[in-house]
């Protein structure tokens, strides 16, 4: 019979580093999303689907390639996406390759709101992240963060190369 392995219990110091990390994990998204609201009139993750499809090809992605990209599910992003068109800033259509797919498509007025928007969600990032940190803290939260995705999400596409 194996003995159970002991748990593998925090540092003081891993546990303050551990409280820090959180607590920008639950503060920031909300942080974000009252200054979008406030400035543009639109959530975080409203903007943040607007902004990822602004920057592909034919400003269109497939449903479950655009949900793998905001961390959501495939349910929980279409009643997202049946908000933004019912706004006229997305719109839904079948994959002309592949009927199975739906592609959601950013249009003329959703890329309109996201540029409308970007000046002022930039600027709240600046404030909140940027703004606190010196460039080579900057440099090492980007690494960090970095290694923490590959590590939670090793196989996640949507993890921009080393630069």
């Amino acid at each position: 019979m194996e003995t159970p392995q002991q748990p593998r219990w925090l540092t003081d110091e891993e546990m303050e580093t551990w409280h820090a990390l959180a607590g920008v994990m639950v503060r920031l998204p909300g942080a974000l999303d009252a200054e979008l609201q406030r400035g543009a009139g639109v959530s975080h993750v409203e903007y943040l689907v607007m902004a990822m499809l602004s920057q592909t090809e034919g400003r269109t992605l497939r449903m479950s390639d655009l949900a793998g990209h905001t961390g959501s599910s495939l349910s929980r992003l279409s009643h997202l996406v049946k908000r933004l068109e019912k706004s006229e800033w997305v719109r839904r259509e079948p994959d002309p390759t592949d009927g199975r797919y739906t592609l959601a498509v950013l249009t003329d007025a959703g890329h309109a709101k996201v540029v409308e928007s970007a000046p002022g969600h930039a600027d709240a990032v600046r404030r909140f992240v940027f703004d606190a940190l010196t460039g080579a803290q900057q440099r090492q939260l980007r690494d960090i963060g970095r290694r923490i995705w590959r590590t939670v999400a090793p196989d996640d596409h949507c993890l921009p190369p080393p630069s």
